[in-house]
């Protein structure tokens, strides 16, 4: 067999009107398998994947699902839609595993479990790269040098650590370019959150200092760094400098209060993340507690879909399979359930670290402690869920029988624009459906159209909604991956549900209903019309209607996006100058020519002499920059 990669079946993903479907179509791939592991691929007769899964024995996993016996009711249904399947072989089974993670996450197959929140969390980042550095919210990628310190499981728990970490180090929180221009102390220093480095406030030995003490501190060294200021304190004290003693005092009591309000803090795990699952009613939570430093730095839920009914130990190990497919792991991760592969899981989490990861089930002791901790927060926030569920479940049935659909939504879209007499225009369609508000659904649409008049909100919403769907048409042109809206939502009355109306005909989208929701007499909350297309005349719901506060809060969410993303792009625009449009000219070189020259008008008027004279300005850029100021007049 072949190395990761190699497909042995592509014939199963043509349509074929002899081969079997069920246990028989899977019994008749068994002749062309051996015990190589790998990735396989369960499909039903449209070609749509049902399933993917990994083998350390590609033929015993196949051999396994051609028994019609010992089967789950859930894969029994899944083995019945099957019409064909597609086979990869791999080296290892560590690389099926990662094989197999990938595809579920790129495919999204129906009987897979699914992580459906995935997004990267928040760091603290010490600066490297500056004599004064800087204390600040990281997320993405490590490539700024400096020293980090997370994963935060929120950004409200990044903040907060940030604004106690700032009373007790004083560290700074401004750019490099805020701080290079700085003449005076700013606020920050004036309410002591900040030591001052910009005017020479503090030396750079010790504000040097005070960097070590903050990272001895995000390091899990709190007590000692306690120790050294109470000490300090009382040297104060004793030489009468009791400016000096009060200023480390309210540090110390800063610090007290971080430590206090981290909850939990660990003696004997200094770095842990602790994953627990609770499932109920055919729905999942998965519990995450990051643990680092022996302290607490918050906590997630994720709502992990079930694949139709998989087992505790299947959502458990599929969740911790994609959910640190793009994450780095911890040294230790405590689980609440025992997982199939964790041997094989903590073997590619430990070539993905380049040190031992260790998976446990703690069954005593205050590991065992905290994973009956994290389940606990685990099932509270699961009832909380299923109960929002199935209030949200009653007002989108609500919402069918107001507007006439024949099935309550599973996937509304509400769609406004925002712009000051046309000028940064932008275009916000938000989601919601029966969990809420999917705001990693959330698109934002810049205006591109030259052709319109400032100000045409009926033109604006015609772009938004050409590009919207045109890119669904050609994406999902089957209407398979859920993304396309049962009904949509569109800020405004009879002329903006005309225009829409217009557009979608345009582009041959003529299924999808959509409502214009308008403010009504004297623009009041309560007072929305309803206009549908091709109505005469708009219909109102009463004014202590369920169904109409959630169509305002749907509108007012819409409303609020759209806004933020124009504010946005109209902040960005103010900081733009000419020299955004010279070949060449980055961001540094940019505050270099400004920290020069004081302005852009400035820098169009210097001379190539003065202008080879700024740090990091080569002769060449200098004459592109010249030349280009003078060629515009």
């Amino acid at each position: 067999m072949g190395t990761m990669g190699e497909d042995i079946s592509s014939l199963g993903t043509q349509s074929h009107p002899q081969r079997p479907t069920g246990h028989a179509c899977v019994q008749s791939y068994l002749p062309m398998l051996d015990n190589s592991p790998g990735v396989y691929r369960m499909l039903d007769a449209d070609s749509r994947v049902l399933y993917v899964g990994k083998a350390r024995s590609l033929r015993k996993r196949v051999s396994n699902y051609a028994n019609p016996n010992g089967h789950t009711a859930r894969i029994l249904r899944m083995i019945s839609e099957t019409a064909s399947m597609m086979f990869l072989t791999t080296q290892t089974e560590t690389e099926a595993l990662l094989l197999e993670q990938n595809l579920i996450k790129q495919l999204k197959p129906h009987y897979n479990v699914l992580l459906r929140d995935d997004k990267s969390f928040p760091n603290i980042l010490i600066t490297g790269d500056h004599s004064f550095p800087e204390l600040r919210k990281h997320r993405g990628a490590r490539k700024a040098k400096g020293s980090y310190f997370g994963p935060f499981a929120s950004a409200g728990a990044v903040n907060r650590t940030l604004n106690q970490l700032q009373k007790v180090f004083q560290l700074r929180s401004c750019s490099d370019a805020t701080f290079d221009s700085r003449s005076r102390p700013c606020l920050l220093y004036q309410i002591k959150r900040c030591a001052g480095p910009c005017v020479g406030k503090i030396t750079p030995e010790d504000y040097g200092d005070l960097v070590k003490d903050a990272e001895r501190f995000l390091s899990g060294k709190s007590t000692n760094v306690q120790e050294e200021l109470a000490a300090q304190m009382q040297e104060a004290s004793d030489a009468m400098e009791f400016e000096k003693a009060a200023a480390l005092r309210d540090r110390i009591r800063a610090l007290t209060q971080v430590q206090s309000s981290q909850g939990i803090n660990p003696r004997t795990v200094p770095e842990a993340d602790v994953i627990a699952l609770h499932m109920e009613g055919g729905q999942a939570c998965v519990q995450v507690f990051f643990i680092r430093a022996n302290q607490n730095w918050g906590n997630r839920d994720f709502y992990p879909r079930t694949g139709g009914g998989a087992s505790e130990t299947e959502v458990l190990q599929a969740f911790l399979g994609q959910f640190y497919d793009n994450k780095q792991p911890p040294r230790m991760i405590l689980l609440s359930h025992d997982i199939e592969d964790r041997d094989l899981l903590a073997e590619a989490l430990s070539a993905k670290l380049g040190r031992n990861v260790e998976l446990a089930v703690p069954k005593r002791g205050e590991k065992a402690e905290l994973v009956f901790n994290a389940a606990r927060n685990a099932r509270e926030s699961l009832g909380r869920r299923m109960s929002e569920s199935a209030a949200q479940g009653k007002l989108l049935k609500g919402v069918a029988e107001a507007f006439g659909l024949e099935n309550p939504p599973n996937r509304i879209e509400v769609y406004d624009n925002s712009h000051i007499q046309g000028s940064h225009a932008v275009g916000g369609m938000i989601v919601a459906g029966p969990d809420g508000f999917l705001k990693s659904q959330y698109r934002k649409f810049n205006i591109k159209g030259d052709d319109l008049t400032p100000g045409d909100d009926f033109g604006m919403m015609r772009e938004v909604l050409t590009r919207r769907f045109t890119r669904l048409l050609k994406e999902d042109p089957d209407r398979q991956s859920g993304a396309w809206p049962d009904l949509m939502l569109i800020d405004g009355g009879a002329g903006q549900v005309s225009a829409v109306e217009q557009a979608l005909a345009d582009i041959g989208v003529e299924d999808v209903p959509f409502i214009g929701v308008a403010k009504g007499v004297d623009r009041d909350h309560g007072k929305e019309e309803f206009h549908r297309p091709g109505a005469k005349r708009p219909f109102a719901l009463q004014r202590n209607d369920p169904v109409l506060y959630f169509i305002q809060r749907l509108r007012d969410e819409a409303h609020r996006f759209a806004i933020g993303a124009h504010r946005q792009k109209r902040s960005k625009a103010m900081g733009l100058t000419k020299l955004d449009e010279v070949p060449g000219v980055g961001a540094s070189r940019k505050r270099a020519l400004l920290a020069h020259f004081g302005s852009a008008k400035a820098v169009s008027r210097a001379g190539l002499a003065d202008l080879k004279a700024v740090d990091g300005i080569s002769n060449a850029l200098a004459e592109t920059i010249y030349g280009f100021f003078h060629e515009k007049g």
